[in-house]
């Protein structure tokens, strides 16, 4: 019985599972971010190429 009341206890394993969801979840938000930011990127010297061409 002792052996349940440490493993119910026993809380590193939760807690190496919740900083692996905030890891994860930090990573798909930066991600998300730099795909954003690329696009814009792209878009701006996609612009800049088109108005040097056109000068």
């Amino acid at each position: 019985m002792t052996f349940f009341n440490k493993l119910l206890k026993n809380e590193q394993g939760a807690t190496a599972i919740e900083y692996g969801l905030i890891a994860a979840l930090i990573a798909v938000a930066a991600i998300t971010a730099m795909g954003a930011l690329g696009d814009q990127l792209d878009n701006t010297f996609t612009d800049v190429s088109t108005k040097l061409a056109n000068a």
